[in-house]
C-alpha cells in the first residue's frame, strides 16, 4: 500500500499539472478546501467516495484513492506544553498548519501571516450538541522580499 508521503507527492504533482486550486479540488468532491487540503497533506482521511472523486478530478489511480482513506498518524516534532487547552491549540496547528500554509500561499503568494500586525477574537457559540469555541485570527500578509 502507498504511504501518505508518496500519496501527497502524487496529488500535489497532479494538482500542478491540472492547474487546479484547492477550492476547485474541494468543490469537485463537495468538501471544504481546508479539510480537503488537510487530507491531501496526510493529516486527515477521506471516505471512499470522496477519495475516488478527488482522484478522478486529478486523473490519479486507485492506489492514491486507497491511501487517502487510511487513517493518518497525527504527529509533529517539538516540545508540546502540558496544559490541556494549550496542547489542543498545538494540536490544531499540528494537524492544520500545513493546510493553512498551502491555502495562504495559494491566495496571497510566498509570504507569512504576521503575528505582530494581528488580531484575534474568541467567542462562545451556543450549540445544542455542546458549546463551541470560535477563534477568529486576522494577521497582515507579509510577502517575502526578493533581492
Amino acid at each position: 500500500m502507498m504511504n501518505k508521503e508518496l500519496m501527497t507527492a502524487k496529488i500535489l504533482e497532479a494538482k500542478v499539472a491540472k492547474d487546479m486550486t484547492w477550492e476547485a479540488i474541494a468543490e469537485a468532491i463537495g468538501m471544504s478546501p481546508v479539510f480537503t487540503t488537510s487530507a491531501v497533506l496526510g493529516m486527515n482521511s477521506l471516505d471512499e467516495d470522496k477519495a475516488f472523486g478527488l482522484c478522478e478530478a486529478l486523473g490519479l489511480d486507485k492506489e492514491v484513492a486507497e491511501a487517502l482513506q487510511v487513517c493518518p498518524k497525527k504527529a509533529w516534532d517539538g516540545a508540546i506544553p502540558q496544559d490541556p487547552l494549550i496542547y489542543r491549540l498545538y494540536e490544531v496547528v499540528g494537524v492544520y498548519g500545513d493546510t493553512i500554509k498551502e491555502l495562504i500561499h495559494e491566495k496571497f503568494g510566498d509570504g507569512i501571516m504576521s503575528a505582530i500586525d494581528f488580531t484575534m477574537e474568541l467567542e462562545k457559540e451556543d450549540n445544542p450538541k455542546g458549546d463551541r469555541v470560535v477563534v477568529t485570527m486576522s494577521g497582515k500578509f507579509l510577502p517575502y522580499k526578493a533581492w
